[in-house]
C-alpha cells in the first residue's frame, strides 16, 4: 500500500490508465491511509468514502470498456471546506454553514470530476479562510504531520496536512494572502498560486463578489510534487462564464522552458521579517541547485517589497471588516459569534474615499515597481516564511510578510520543499514568477525538488 499512496497524481493516473492498477484499490489505499492518520491530524472534516467506492469500481468497468474519462480518470482527491461540492456539506468553517449543503460544484471541483477524479472527503479551513492557522468552532483543530503541537498553517491547513501524511494525492486550495504557501511550507509539499484570473472562484466562500479585494484571491491545487501541480493547474484554469476576472490564456508547458536562458533574483531578509538560519541555509541550498541547471542567479531584493505588509494589511482593513461580516451574515453565522482567530479581521474605522483612493494607488504604484524590477529577471526565489510551523497558541500570528506582494501584485507562485529545520520541520521556499509564466515557476521549482529531494514522509 505504501509504494501505492506515494505515487504522484500523474503516477496514479498512469498506472489506472494502463491496468496496472485499479481505481478500486488506490481509493481504498487512500480511504484507509486517511482512517489511520486522520484521528492525529482533524484534516478530513466530512467523509465520501462510500460514494468513492463506488465511482472507483464504475471508472474501472469504464476502463474495461476503453472508455476514459479524462486525465484524472479514477484518481482520488480532497476538496478544501470552502469550496462548493454538490451534495456533501461545506461550512468554510463557520458555524452558520454546519449543515450547508451545496446544490452545485464549485467550478474547479466540476472541472476536476469532468476529468475523472474522486472525491474522498472535504479538509479543514479557518472560518472564512481569513487566518494562518486552521481551527475554527465547527470541526476544531487541525496538526501539523510533522509535528502535531503545531500548526499546519492556513488557511489551506487540512488539505495540506493530509498530503504531507499520504492521506490524499492533491487537494485544492485559495489564497488571499498566503493560505496556499503557508500550509505548503509548513507541511513540505508543493502549492501553486496562479496568476490572478486564471482558475474561476466560482463557488469559493471568496469570490468575484467581495469587492475590490477580490483579486486578492487565487484557487489552486497542493500536492506532494511538482509535476502534479503541472497536471492540474490546466485542468481547473480558464472561462467559467460567471467569474468575470477570467482571462482566456492558456497554460504553458514548462517543459518547453530552457533554464539556461533564465535570470533568476533570490533574497532572504525582506526587511520585515529575520530568517532562520536554517531558513536561509535553505535558500542557498536552491539557488546552488539552479545555478547546476545553468540558470543564471542574482542576489537581489525587488525596492521596497518591505512596504508590502502594510499596504497589503491596510487594503485588507480599509472597510474596518465589512466585507467578512458581510460573509458571516451571507452564512448565517452571527458575526458576535466569529472564531477569535479571525477578530483581526475588524477594525473600528472605515477609511474615508479619499484616503482608499490615495492606497489604491499606492498599490498600483507597488505593481508597477514589482513589474520594472522583473524586467531584469524571469523570476524571483525567497522564502515562503522566516520560520518553519509556529506551536499551537502561539502569541503572533504566522508571518506572512513574505507572501502578500505576490497577492498585491497577482503573479503566479509555487512554493517547494528546499530543506529541513533543525527540529526536523520543512522549509518551503517561494518561486515567483512573471504573470502567466506559471511554466518558468514550474520549471525552477522541479530543479529544485529534483536537487534537494522534494517531500519527506513525516513519522506520525
Amino acid at each position: 500500500m505504501e509504494n501505492l499512496i506515494y505515487r504522484s497524481a500523474k503516477a496514479l493516473a498512469e498506472a489506472i490508465r494502463t491496468r496496472e492498477l485499479s481505481s478500486s484499490a488506490v481509493v481504498a489505499a487512500y480511504i484507509s491511509r486517511i482512517k489511520e492518520v486522520n484521528p492525529k491530524l482533524n484534516a478530513v472534516v466530512q467523509t465520501t468514502f462510500e460514494e468513492a467506492m463506488e465511482q472507483a469500481r464504475q471508472a474501472d468497468d469504464d476502463l474495461l470498456r476503453g472508455a476514459i474519462q479524462g486525465p484524472l480518470h479514477g484518481v482520488p482527491m480532497t476538496i478544501k471546506d470552502s469550496l462548493d461540492t454538490a451534495g456533501v456539506i461545506t461550512t468554510a468553517g463557520t458555524r452558520g454553514r454546519a449543515r450547508y449543503v451545496p446544490e452545485k460544484d464549485a467550478t474547479v471541483v466540476a472541472r476536476l470530476r469532468a476529468a475523472g477524479a474522486i472525491l474522498l472527503g472535504k479538509t479543514n479551513t479557518p472560518e472564512l479562510t481569513a487566518v494562518g492557522i486552521t481551527d475554527n468552532y465547527v470541526y476544531g483543530r487541525t496538526n501539523n504531520p510533522y509535528d502535531l503541537s503545531r500548526t499546519p498553517g492556513g488557511s489551506s491547513g487540512g488539505g495540506a496536512a493530509i498530503i504531507a501524511a499520504g492521506g490524499s494525492p492533491f487537494d485544492i486550495g485559495s489564497d488571499t494572502g498566503g493560505s496556499i504557501r503557508m500550509p505548503s511550507h509548513f507541511c513540505g509539499i508543493a502549492g501553486v498560486k496562479p496568476t490572478a484570473g486564471r482558475v474561476p472562484r466560482t463557488g469559493h466562500i471568496i469570490s468575484f463578489d467581495i469587492g475590490y479585494l477580490d483579486r486578492f484571491t487565487h484557487i489552486g491545487p497542493l500536492a506532494r510534487f511538482v509535476e502534479d501541480l503541472v497536471l492540474l493547474l490546466p485542468i481547473i484554469s480558464g472561462v467559467d462564464w460567471v467569474d468575470p476576472t477570467i482571462v482566456p490564456l492558456p497554460c504553458r508547458s514548462p517543459m518547453d522552458v530552457s533554464l539556461t536562458r533564465l535570470r533568476v533574483a533570490y533574497f532572504s531578509d525582506n526587511g520585515i521579517e529575520t530568517p532562520t538560519g536554517d531558513t536561509v541555509q535553505a535558500l542557498v541550498q536552491a539557488v546552488h541547485a539552479l545555478s547546476a541547471g545553468g540558470v543564471t542567479t542574482t542576489e537581489a531584493r525587488p525596492p521596497g517589497i518591505e512596504k508590502a505588509d502594510t499596504l497589503w494589511n491596510s487594503l485588507f482593513l480599509a472597510d474596518g471588516g465589512e466585507a467578512i461580516r458581510k460573509l458571516l451574515r451571507a452564512s448565517g453565522t452571527d458575526p458576535v459569534d466569529m472564531h477569535p482567530s479571525i477578530a483581526w479581521t475588524q477594525s473600528d474605522r472605515v477609511l474615508p474615499a479619499r484616503e482608499l483612493a490615495v492606497l489604491i494607488v499606492a498599490w498600483k504604484e507597488f505593481q508597477s515597481r514589482m513589474l520594472v524590477f522583473m524586467k531584469d529577471y524571469d523570476a524571483l526565489v525567497c522564502p515562503a516564511s522566516a520560520t518553519p510551523a509556529s506551536k499551537h497558541g502561539a502569541a503572533r500570528r504566522p508571518d506572512f510578510s513574505y507572501k502578500y506582494p505576490h497577492n498585491l501584485t497577482g503573479w503566479p507562485v509555487v512554493v517547494v520543499r528546499g530543506g529541513t529545520s533543525s527540529e526536523g520541520l520543512p522549509i518551503g521556499l517561494q518561486v515567483v514568477a512573471r504573470p502567466w509564466r506559471e511554466d518558468v515557476a514550474f520549471a525552477l521549482a522541479q530543479q529544485i525538488e529534483d536537487g534537494l529531494g522534494g517531500w519527506q514522509l513525516p513519522q506520525l
